[in-house]
């Protein structure tokens, strides 16, 4: 919960380009993030001393069945121990570079998977 917290301040003052008309999925930690240009998607909360409609239960569950995917692909990554450790590598883009490595070799596991 904490690293969420630190991500969405992150995003709040860098305030990173998207490709025009995509949607993000974002769980409630991100609530209040809405970038410009871009569709968001994320479950809503029954209310106090309510239920939710069945249309609403139905959006909620698609909702958690894209953002599970996603949820599995970053444990995936995290699995190099260097994404989720501290990194204390204070040169220009290393930072970025070991992000692409780490989902790099998520992607060749996923591959030598399938095949």
């Amino acid at each position: 919960m904490k690293a969420n917290g630190m991500i969405k301040r992150l995003l709040m003052k860098k305030t990173p380009t998207y490709p025009t008309d995509i949607g993000v999925y974002k769980d409630t930690g991100f609530q209040g993030y809405e970038p410009e240009g871009v569709k968001t998607f994320q479950p809503q909360k029954k209310p106090k001393g309510k239920e939710l409609t069945p249309e609403q239960q139905e959006q909620n569950r698609l909702i958690s069945s894209i953002r599970i995917v996603i949820e599995h692909i970053i444990a995936g990554m995290k699995r190099c121990r260097i994404v989720k450790d501290l990194f204390r590598n204070t040169k220009e883009k290393y930072d970025d570079l070991v992000m692409e490595i780490a989902c790099a070799l998520h992607n060749f596991r996923v591959d030598c998977r399938q095949a």
